[in-house]
């Protein structure tokens, strides 16, 4: 009897198990893959790598192959490598996300979180995002989503590293390619806005503004609004190392 020898990806998502774009990206993959997907059970999207600790995490399994999780993303991965999939799978992947994933974001994203956490345990990891807020090109996304997965399983990224995918919201044949990109940098217009409930008490609400980034050639956000898909390496060593030699001379 033959050996499946299809790989094994864990999949998961902050924008909740009901999110079309975790379904197309199940669809995609799983014609080449066997997918478990393990994800929230609601929303968790700007969680960045918070982790589930204080409280029991509960696990409902509702469908085949399809787990929903009462946490974070993190708590999605951890949960689904070492309480269901029982081994590492050979991929991990985050996604699709409704929305980018660029520039400094990346630090709240809960996407990219799960791409980090894959990394953290030597997993060949990705992160993939639909860099719009409205009428999403899933479809698109999904095929360049599965075609990216592909070759890193054939070809690996390094040790430690993981990717983070943005694929611009266009027809697939409209999309002019792939950059690999460096992280970008954000044009910080947003705001806090200051609303007064029915009972006349202050609350606020941060954002309100659709998000910008400076244009600058070899970045995440200029390749995705020139119609390529941005794939940015991104680890996490947050070590300054050009901070660090400075520091190093201080009289401390």
């Amino acid at each position: 009897m033959e050996v499946d020898k299809r790989p094994r990806i864990l999949l998961s998502n902050d924008d909740g198990i009901r999110s079309e774009g975790l379904k197309v990206l199940y669809e995609a993959l799983s014609e080449f893959a066997d997918v478990t997907v393990v994800a929230p059970d609601r929303e968790r999207s700007a969680v960045g790598r918070a982790l589930t600790l204080h409280r029991p995490l509960r696990c409902e399994k509702v469908d085949e192959n399809w787990y929903a999780v009462d946490g974070t993303p993190t708590s999605c991965v951890y949960i689904g490598i070492h309480a269901i999939m029982k081994r590492k799978p050979d991929m991990v992947v985050g996604g699709i996300n409704r929305g980018p994933n660029l520039g400094e974001d990346i630090t709240y994203s809960g996407t990219v979180s799960i791409a980090m956490e894959g990394a953290l345990l030597g997993i060949p990891s990705i992160a993939f995002s639909l860099a719009t807020f409205k009428d999403f090109q899933w479809e698109s996304a999904a095929r360049w989503a599965k075609r990216i997965s592909k070759r890193v399983l054939e070809e690996g990224i390094p040790e430690g590293c993981c990717l983070n995918v943005n694929i611009p919201n266009l027809p697939y044949e409209e999309v002019k390619g792939v950059q690999v990109t460096r992280q970008g940098k954000k044009d910080y217009t947003e705001r806090v806005e200051e609303r007064r409930d029915p009972w006349g008490r202050v609350y606020y609400w941060i954002g309100g503004e659709e998000p910008n980034w400076k244009a600058e050639p070899g970045t995440d956000y200029w390749a995705v609004k020139n119609g390529y898909v941005s794939i940015t390496p991104i680890h996490l060593d947050l070590t300054d190392y050009r901070a660090l030699e400075i520091l190093k001379n201080y009289e401390w």
